[in-house]
């Protein structure tokens, strides 16, 4: 008799084969770059606030979006999201995307969305941006919300006050600088694995290694797409997006800046979105990529007057469990950057962002 447990049998190892074939692959695998780094990020800040709560330390992780994004803090995804969002990508076959689409495939477009952006590069080139120390740090001010997940169904969670202190040092840092949520200050320290410290880089963006960056924009592309982390079933066009959109709004060159955007216009799947709105309302400029595998929409806005960037949103663009085509996951609202000496500190001359909605 054959042993079923142990499924010596080869008709057991074909069912069992054909099994595993239709079932979804395990979230942790096939769970988007970003959206990692959220659930991460919101497990993180509920053991800081636990352990700030017994006055310890403070542990945290530095996740790619200019260290502490809205969009990673904001517990917009939780892993059963992304088994959902998993499970629906297997039943619909992917999104098509290769895994390693080629940035020169869009060298020459000449789409509405590569003028956009090549105004919005032309006026980051020409922006005053001052000059950061490496002893400094950078300041800013945001409004940001969330949807909470947990319940399995989007629970849209309250307009949060944050502000953030980043250290520029290059070297690798173990206290990477401060944050305070509605009147909480929290210490940002290395991530677990860093335990030599954090280095300068696509997870700690300072303002020396910004300037570090290729400022032609195909050598930046090519550049992004070398380094940008892989995760097994995530297109690489939509993961150097996403990358591109995590270095956005902080304090950096201005022939960074400007590089930036010039390589977005080249990534395939880029365009336009005429009604993207930040956090508080204000109506800008949108810039956009859908990642069709998991329904999600990711748009940055821009100031329609002065091309300063205003916020981010995402958002799904297909029904799911969770919610309607159009149900909001994250959001922010870029308000003020500065410079100062010390954490903590507010800065004597900042950067105010336009804060009235524009309709």
């Amino acid at each position: 008799m054959n042993d079923h447990t142990t499924g010596t049998s080869p008709e057991h190892d074909g069912d069992r084969e054909e099994l595993a074939r239709l079932l979804p692959a395990p979230a942790g695998r096939d769970l988007p770059h970003e959206q990692h780094l959220r659930r991460k990020e919101l497990l993180m800040h509920h053991i800081d606030r636990d352990q700030a709560t017994r006055a310890t330390r403070a542990i945290r992780t530095g996740p790619a979006r200019r260290l502490l994004r809205p969009a990673l803090l904001a517990p917009a995804t939780a892993l059963t999201l992304a088994c959902a969002l998993a499970a629906g990508a297997v039943l619909n076959g992917g999104d098509g995307e290769s895994a390693g689409t080629a940035p020169h495939r869009a060298a020459a477009d000449m789409r509405p969305v590569a003028a956009l952006l090549g105004r919005i590069s032309d006026a980051a080139a020409r922006r005053d941006t001052p000059t950061v120390r490496d002893d400094q740090f950078v300041y800013a001010r945001e409004k940001t919300r969330g949807a909470d997940l947990t319940s399995g169904k989007a629970v849209l969670g309250p307009l949060l006050d944050r502000e953030t202190w980043i250290a520029q040092q290059p070297g690798p840092l173990h206290k990477l600088g401060l944050i305070r949520e509605d009147g909480e200050t929290f210490p940002l320290n290395a991530d677990f694995g860093d335990t030599d410290g954090t280095p300068a880089g696509l997870g700690r963006p300072t303002y020396r290694w910004l300037g570090s960056l290729p400022t032609d924009p195909d050598a930046l592309l090519a550049y992004l797409y070398a380094r940008t982390p892989h995760a097994e079933g995530r297109g690489r066009d939509q993961a150097v997006f996403e990358q591109i959109g995590s270095l956005l709004g902080g304090m950096m060159p201005p022939r960074t800046a400007a590089a930036l955007y010039q390589a977005a216009a080249r990534i395939p799947g880029v365009t336009p979105a005429p009604q993207a709105r930040d956090a508080i309302g204000r109506r800008g400029l949108g810039i956009a990529r859908d990642d069709t595998r998991y329904g999600v929409r990711t748009e940055w806005v821009f100031d329609a007057e002065d091309f300063s960037f205003l916020g981010s949103r995402s958002y799904l663009t297909k029904d799911t469990s969770y919610g309607k085509t159009g149900t909001l996951l994250s959001s922010e609202a870029e308000l003020e950057l500065g410079v100062v000496d010390k954490a903590g500190q507010e800065p004597a001359h900042r950067e105010r962002i336009p804060s009235a909605p524009r309709s």
